[in-house]
């Protein structure tokens, strides 16, 4: 495909005279420091020819008469350019900009803050398709660690989070799979074993020059994207030096430890502007941890009870660095190559001590329990572990289980203009892993404990040993160390061109090639000491009590003794005199894959302006899937496993239609009909088979299901200000087919594993419609005092889903309410903002009746920061984040009955910022 591209692009450049006719023009944008002016809009009023700037500030004008003409740029918050140019063959033209705005008969010189929303609204005004944009400047006025943070504040986006941090994009309540996450462009592939999601926890906040959230998805773009499809766009060179970074540091009110971050960039051009050098890298080392406790509920005839209950401590260091190279070489005005890298790399080291009751439905089952009057109940037959995790005790792993998360892509891509004909082509290589080596667990278990159950507040559900230190008696369960390692590899190859057909169209036409190969390789041993005294109880090790009288969950949930992290970690399981070791192929056999995919995909479109004020985009997208996985089914006859390999391949024709009136300069409808796909999970489409005898329980992938497809229409009005403000609101409604939901079947007969099983599978479903509406206000209200808001209300109902058809279920990942809104006020120097972010509850996952459908919670985050520029190159800040101490909260069927409690705590930091630059 490689080859392909580029004999392409020797053809184009070979055949270059053929086009000569007449002229384009070409250049920059940028503003007083050199930096980049995305969505300024590049104007010759007297032949009413113009160009939008890229996300590089860079415009091109094709087939335009040589001579002179009158040139016009515009940009909210930016005073207008007016002058004239001679146009020559090939002539490229740069311009600068200086800020000014009014704020009712006032005139202001906008600060930092305003800048960056400036040049985020100019792009979301002078787009084709509807989108939101936020860039750095913006991002970096809120107080976030993680691009995910950041897009928490976008309208129609909410997060969902792990160990208090955003990681999964949720877009008008589509869920993370349904959405799309690409790097300049081109698709991230993921570091988790069995899904398609983007980890936007292993991505700095800083290390981005601008968020694009496009919700209705162009025919150029790639089209598996129902919610919508979010492009993150790194730094490019500016036009001269520059040289900024940040220092800081704080504490985490959970761990008591500090937090360090550092950052920096350093760009310039060089070779007489022709080469342009960005360099960028990020830090980010933060010890915390949650209090946790977990529930799963039963229904009895003495009503909902528990029968299992977790209390959990978690201890993590998280080390996030990150480094991005951005090279861009001019050969002329016309011709131009540039090659961008960003590397991700996260260690988690991670301790968890872990309490679990279980087994208790046998005992309301066989009546094994007295219920009190207070409503408590004494249980005498349950199933009680402690578990400590861990890993190896060495330099890397340091006695804790380690998450090696790494994601790097490498793009090589041009740019070629021929007067009527521009023509764009890029080569992607990119690579997401996750590695988890040595991770170990030591745990303590006996049945027949006697138990004391307390449902009394479902809220707060409680489960323990009625004497706690019988803990100590609990004999050796197991020892085990595992291994895991999941690879993701991409190889995308696109090339596009744009021919101007006549003076107010453009005909559009490419084509993307996308190769995928990804695997998980897992293992898992146990061990047995071969001297039965050598550990026998609890009490025969090393151990220490976990129990915090301020546990954030609450007081009650004391969790006790536990081995210790030190002693597992320095166990010498290597050593064949001391342990017996046994391969567990049922632990992880299963979850082993190789997956293949290929995707040809292409499309045509024109881009036509019909009138001044109107504009169409028509095209149609085709894509070409073709997939192959293998799997390990598990033969219970023969126990073992066998390989099994399915393809398939399948076909969508994707049309879209884009409608933009502007009804004056400030004011703009649009309308959107477009057509998107979600591929199905990767491990889902795996043929496997995983039987697990002692709970009676047995797995499947499906091979066969299908991908689910959307036909999504859009209704967006947009009044923009020229004090660098915006008032939005828009309409969409989502017919979605096919959508995928797992499935758990109660007393599933198989011929192989027998009956009475608890069967679960991924299946498709019918039809879901997903509606709703957004709004979105910002402005300065009063000189240095800003207003940020948006809300969007979605709605949903589904379809086909098996034996639930007469409930009325939403699709999962539908959160009704969203709602963010912040409030700053700036003055030349100082910034101070207070941002809320609100989200509703939503259903998570669809169980087998109501009683069983598991939700997440609403959650509303309080964050603050302040800043202070002491010179204009050199600013201190102070930010907190999550002051409402908001868990992460999953219920069952129930709001009242919690399933997953899980507390963090807030954070701060404090540190300094500078901005070096020559103008």
């Amino acid at each position: 495909m490689t080859k392909k591209l580029l004999s392409t692009l020797l053809f184009l450049l070979c055949t270059g005279a053929l086009f000569a006719q007449s002229a384009s023009v070409s250049g920059k944008v940028t503003d007083e420091n050199g930096l980049a002016m995305p969505g300024a809009l590049v104007l010759l009023t007297d032949i009413d020819r113009g160009a939008i700037t890229d996300s590089q500030g860079s415009f091109t004008i094709l087939n335009v008469p040589t001579g002179s003409h009158q040139i016009k740029i515009s940009f909210i918050g930016y005073a207008t350019i007016e002058q004239d140019v001679e146009v020559t063959s090939g002539t490229s033209l740069d311009f600068s900009m200086e800020v000014s705005t009014m704020l009712g008969d006032e005139v202001v010189v906008i600060g930092d803050r305003l800048k960056g929303q400036a040049k985020a609204l100019n792009q979301q005004k002078t787009n084709s398709n509807i989108t939101n944009i936020v860039a750095s400047d913006q991002m970096g006025r809120f107080p976030d660690a993680n691009i995910g943070d950041a897009m928490k504040r976008i309208p129609g986006i909410t997060m969902q989070y792990d160990q208090g941090e955003a990681r999964d994009i949720i877009i008008r309540g589509m869920a993370p799979q349904l959405n799309a996450v690409t790097l300049n462009g081109e698709r991230l592939p993921s570091a988790e074993g069995d899904n398609r999601r983007i980890q936007m926890d292993l991505i700095p906040s800083d290390m981005i020059q601008t968020v694009e959230v496009n919700k209705a998805v162009l025919p150029n773009m790639d089209a598996d994207a129902i919610g919508g499809s979010v492009n993150l766009v790194t730094r490019r060179a500016p036009e001269n030096f520059r040289f900024s970074g940040t220092l800081a540091s704080g504490v985490n009110l959970l761990s008591e430890k500090p937090i360090y971050t550092g950052s920096f960039t350093v760009g310039d051009r060089f070779l007489n502007d022709k080469l342009g050098v960005i360099l960028s890298g990020s830090y980010n080392n933060h010890d915390f941890g949650s209090n946790n406790v977990e529930a799963v509920w039963i229904d009895t005839d003495e009503g909902a009870v528990i029968d299992e209950f977790d209390i959990r401590e978690y201890q993590v260091q998280r080390v996030r660095r990150s480094t991005s190279l951005a090279l861009d070489y001019d050969f002329n005005s016309n011709h131009s190559l540039y090659l961008s890298s960003m590397y991700n790399w996260r260690d988690d080291w991670e301790n968890r001590f872990r309490m679990r009751v279980s087994k208790l439905e046998d005992a309301f089952d066989d009546g094994a329990f007295t219920k009190f009057e207070n409503g408590t109940y004494d249980i005498t037959d349950g199933r009680v572990e402690y578990q400590t995790k861990g890993g190896l005790d060495s330099d890397r792993v340091k006695a804790s289980r380690l998450e090696d998360q790494r994601v790097y892509n490498v793009t090589l891509g041009g740019k070629h203009v021929f007067n009527k004909l521009k023509s764009t082509w890029s080569v992607t290589y990119a690579k997401a892993s996750e590695e988890r080596p040595n991770e170990r667990y030591m745990s303590f278990r006996d049945g027949g404990q006697r138990i004391l159950m307390d449902v009394r507040n479902p809220e707060e559900p409680l489960a323990y040993l009625t004497n706690r230190q019988d803990n100590f008696n609990l004999e050796l369960n197991e020892i085990t160390e595992q291994y895991g390692y999941t690879e993701d590899i991409d190889l995308n190859g696109k090339l596009d061109f744009q021919y101007q057909y006549s003076e107010n169209g453009i005909f559009k036409f490419g084509g993307r090639f996308r190769s995928k190969d990804k695997n998980r390789e897992n293992s898992f041993f146990e061990y047995s000491p071969i001297d039965g005294n050598l550990i026998t109880t609890l009490s025969s090790v090393p151990n220490s009590d976990r129990s915090n009288p301020d546990y954030l969950a609450g007081s009650q949930y004391q969790i006790g003794y536990f081995a210790t992290p030190d002693y597992l970690g320095g166990l010498d399981l290597a050593n064949t005199s001391i342990f017996e070791k046994e391969d567990v192929l049922d632990e992880y056999l299963p979850g082993n894959y190789e997956a293949k995919e290929n995707i040809y995909a292409g499309y045509v479109m024109a881009d036509h302006q019909f009138t001044p004020k109107f504009s169409a985009i028509v095209g149609v997208r085709y894509e070409y899937t073709d997939i192959e996985y293998t799997g390990n089914i598990l033969d219970l006859d023969e126990e073992t496993f066998t390989k099994e390999t399915r393809t398939s391949y399948y076909a969508n024709f994707l049309p879209g239609v884009h409608l933009k009136y502007d009804v004056n300069p400030e004011f703009i409808l649009r309308m959107a009909w477009t057509n998107t796909i979600a591929r199905p999970n990767y491990f889902d489409l795996v043929p496997y088979a995983e039987f697990s005898p002692g709970d009676q329980e047995l797995a499947r992938g499906n091979p066969d299901l299908e991908a689910t497809t959307a036909m999504n229409f859009d209704l967006m009005a947009e009044k923009y200000f020229s004090t660098v403000g915006l008032v939005s609101a828009g309409l969409f409604y989502k017919d979605v087919d096919n959508f995928i939901y797992g499935q758990t079947v109660q007393n599933y007969a198989d011929p192989q594993f027998g009956t009475d099983l608890e069967y679960s599978f991924p299946r498709n479903g019918g039809t879901a419609s997903v509606y709703g509406f957004e709004a979105s206000f910002q402005k300065q209200i009063w000189k240095g005092l800003g207003l940020y808001l948006n809300y969007t209300r979605t709605e949903s109902s589904t379809e086909g889903i098996e034996d639930r058809e007469d409930d009325d279920l939403a699709l999962p990942g539908t959160a009704n309410n969203m709602f963010n809104a912040s409030l700053s006020y700036e003055t030349e120097k100082l910034v101070v903002r207070v941002s809320v972010n609100y989200a509703s509850d939503y259903i998570d996952e669809i169980g087998g009746d109501s009683f069983e459908d598991r939700f997440y919670d609403e959650q509303t985050f309080l964050d603050i920061n302040a800043s202070y520029a002491i010179t204009p190159k050199f600013r201190v800040f102070l930010e907190g984040n999550n002051l409402t101490n908001q868990p992460l909260r999953y219920y069952q069927g129930i709001q009242s009955r919690t399933m997953q409690s899980e507390y963090y705590n807030a954070r701060f930091n404090i540190g300094a910022k500078f901005d070096l630059f020559k103008k």
